[in-house]
Order: structure tokens, then C-alpha cells, then sequence
């Protein structure tokens, strides 16, 4: 009966990474899937999470099927982080958030919305973008495109380019667009840049879907957040899918969340409606544990100021290993420009390595990259990153 398959040659990074598992050599170095690791190479486990279970357990409450949308408590808590407790758009009622199976389950969930009712939407991302945003939209039977965004020649942002073909999109194209720390490049638009972008995707009436999965890693939590309550205030709709598994290191919890702005709260009605329907027909409901964790971390005032210290912490030592990287870089290839290490944000850079180059970091050095050149940067520690920066050196 399924003879006829087509065998699956396995997710690149997650093949990757499996590929470094068995990498026999004791100095291997992984900076290819998208995890935040300590200077001692581990996943923290983080205090705030840790206390938050703790007084879960305490509890032992029952552990009953949560609502289509989710818990009401980690709904309330992440409008709040996302857009300020005092925002318009959620006094007025016309945000509509979901607890949703990570960030992931949220574009799922939002790309079958899309294609059930816009399906003549197509999707522009931009290019490069992470891989599977592509997948999923194209998944649910949506067309999907890119948009100039990344300047190899610089290691910035094309963002000229990208005014302008966004600037020729026709009407109701959805537009993903990165909150901070971009995926895979670490290239962001700056805050005077969001200001440009804004009232053009206003006057084409275009649809964002702003991606956050990495917020605090950036400038911190609240800076992190501006390009989403900028286009709430401007009265745009949009889509936001946000993430903890970075910023809590909670990464199996799948702790997710999809909101959409609206233009009024009985538009946002409706939306939830649909959205509850979109639910019912793939996962039903999310994950109480994880959606416990969250409501606690994010409602508790001191475990609150725990965890936000936890990623001021987290953010600080990925700067500090990008800071060591081009001093190592800079001094072993003078002739080189390696400034791109330091105004790209957050877990990744783009390297400007070729395949070939990739190849040859693995192969030589069990320096674990994407073959894009992307590089996790949280992968590196005090221990590694001399020896990684001499091996990039050796190969560019």
C-alpha cells in the first residue's frame, strides 16, 4: 500500500545533529541546531522554571483536557509580555491569542487559517529564512515567495531592496517578518527601520506575520518587543507566534503561543471562532504543563524577576562569545572583515562560509555548521571558541 513513497532524506539540521552524536572526536563542537547551551556546554535548567514546577507539583491538581484556545492564565500573561499590560489593542479586546503546541504548532495553525479563508494570499519570507517556515506554509497549499533581505557582500540588510519589492506585493499578501535575532542571518531591522516599513505595510494593506522566537536574546525582553506593539499601534492586523523554549529552556514543554490583532473586538470574535475550529481539526488542545510553567513564570513577581535575569544573563554571554570570536578572527586574518559578527543578534550569525568550506570545518575540525554557513553562536563557550575561531580561520 505505501510502496510508492518517497523516502524522506531527514530534517538538515536534525540530521546534523545527529551526525555530531556520534562524532567519536572529544573536542567536537556543535553550532548547528538552535539550542542555548551554558558555558559548560549544558541546557540550563533554569530557577524560575525549576520553582515554578516545584509549587505545580505542590498542588497536585488534576490534570484535566485545557480549552481549544488554551489556558486562559498563560493567554492573559502572554499579551502582556508581548504588547504591555497597559496596550490599547488588548483594552479594546481586538488581540486574539492561543496557547498553541510551540511556535511551530502556531504557524501551523495560522497557515490553514490562511489558506482556509485568504486562500489567494500568497506568502512572502524573507531570503534566507528559517526552513521550515517555508514548509509549513507551503504545507497547508499556500504559494510561497521571497524578498530581498540579506546582503552577503556586508553581512547586513538589503533593506532598500526590501522596501522595494515589498512595496509591489499586491494587497492581503501575507509578509513574515522576524521580531528580533533573525533566523538563520542574526541581521535585524533596526527600531528606525520598523518606523519606515510600517506605514508601507500599512498603505498596501499587507498582512505581517511577525516571528519571535528568540525574545530577550536581542536588546532584552521589553526592546525585543517593539516591532509588535509599533504595528498594534499603528492599526495594522497581524499575526504573532512566540516562543519559550529559548528564553525558558523549556524545549520539549512545546510552550507556544499565536496572537493575531484585529481591527475591533468584534472582528477578533470571529477570529477566534475560526481559529478554535482550525484547532479542533489538528491537535485539539495544548499541554497543560507547559502552559502552568509559563503562567507562573510570567505572574509571579519574583520568579518573573528570576527568569528575566536568567536571559539578560543568557543574552550577555552570547555577546561576550561573539565579541571573542572576532577578536580571535580579527587577529589571526587581519586582511578580513569580521564586524558582522558583532552587529548580528542573537543565537545566530551567517558566517559567509560555502558548503565547501562547512565540509571542511566538520570534517577537519568536528566543527558542526549548517551548510548555509549559519552558525549557532550559544554553541560556543570559554572552552571552545579559540579553538573554533583559529578553525574558521583556517578555512575561509
Amino acid at each position: 500500500m505505501f510502496a510508492h513513497l518517497d523516502p524522506y532524506a531527514g530534517d538538515p539540521i536534525l540530521s546534523l545533529n545527529d551526525a555530531f552524536q556520534k562524532d567519536p572526536r572529544k573536542d567536537k563542537v556543535n553550532l548547528s541546531i538552535g539550542i542555548y547551551f551554558d558555558d559548560a556546554g549544558r541546557i540550563p535548567s533554569l530557577d524560575a522554571v525549576s520553582r515554578a514546577e516545584a509549587a505545580m507539583l505542590a498542588e497536585a491538581r488534576p490534570k484535566p483536557y485545557l480549552p481549544i484556545e488554551g489556558s486562559p492564565a498563560m493567554r492573559q500573561a502572554v499579551q502582556q509580555l508581548l504588547f504591555g499590560a497597559d496596550h490599547e489593542a488588548l483594552a479594546s479586546g481586538r488581540v486574539v491569542t492561543l496557547q498553541t503546541v510551540g511556535s511551530s504548532g502556531g504557524l501551523k495553525v495560522a497557515a490553514d487559517f490562511m489558506h482556509r479563508w485568504l486562500p489567494r494570499s500568497a506568502v512572502w519570507v524573507s531570503d534566507p529564512t528559517w526552513d521550515n517556515h517555508r514548509a509549513m506554509f507551503e504545507g497547508a497549499g499556500l504559494a510561497v515567495h521571497a524578498y530581498p533581505y540579506y546582503d552577503a557582500a556586508t553581512g547586513g540588510l538589503k533593506f532598500d531592496a526590501m522596501l522595494q519589492s515589498l512595496q509591489a506585493l499586491p494587497a492581503k499578501s501575507l509578509v513574515l517578518l522576524h521580531a528580533c535575532c533573525h533566523n538563520p542571518t542574526g541581521v535585524d531591522l533596526s527600531p528606525a527601520q520598523w518606523e519606515t516599513l510600517i506605514p508601507l505595510i500599512k498603505a498596501r494593506e499587507l498582512l505581517p506575520f511577525i516571528d519571535l522566537a528568540y525574545q530577550g536574546y536581542g536588546d532584552g525582553i521589553e526592546e525585543d518587543a517593539f516591532a509588535i506593539r509599533a504595528l498594534a499601534r499603528s492599526g495594522v492586523r497581524f499575526w504573532v507566534a512566540n516562543s519559550f523554549s529559548k528564553s525558558m529552556s523549556v524545549y520539549g514543554e512545546r510552550a507556544g503561543a499565536l496572537s493575531l490583532v484585529c481591527a475591533d473586538r468584534e472582528e477578533a470574535a470571529l477570529v477566534m471562532g475560526q481559529l478554535q475550529a482550525t484547532v479542533r481539526r489538528n491537535y485539539s488542545s495544548p499541554p497543560i504543563h507547559a502552559a502552568g510553567i509559563v503562567s507562573l513564570v510570567l505572574t509571579d513577581p519574583t520568579l518573573n524577576a528570576s527568569w528575566r535575569a536568567d536571559v539578560d544573563a543568557m543574552r550577555q554571554r552570547i555577546q561576550a562569545m561573539r565579541h571573542s570570536l572576532h577578536t580571535v578572527l580579527a587577529a589571526k586574518r587581519p586582511e578580513r572583515q569580521f564586524d558582522y559578527f558583532l552587529t548580528q543578534r542573537g543565537m545566530f550569525s551567517y558566517t559567509g562560509l560555502s558548503p565547501a568550506q562547512v565540509d571542511r570545518l566538520r570534517d577537519e575540525f568536528g566543527v558542526y555548521l549548517v551548510r548555509s554557513g549559519r552558525m549557532c553562536v550559544a554553541g560556543l563557550n570559554t572552552g571552545n571558541v579559540e579553538r573554533t575561531a583559529a578553525a574558521l580561520a583556517s578555512v575561509i
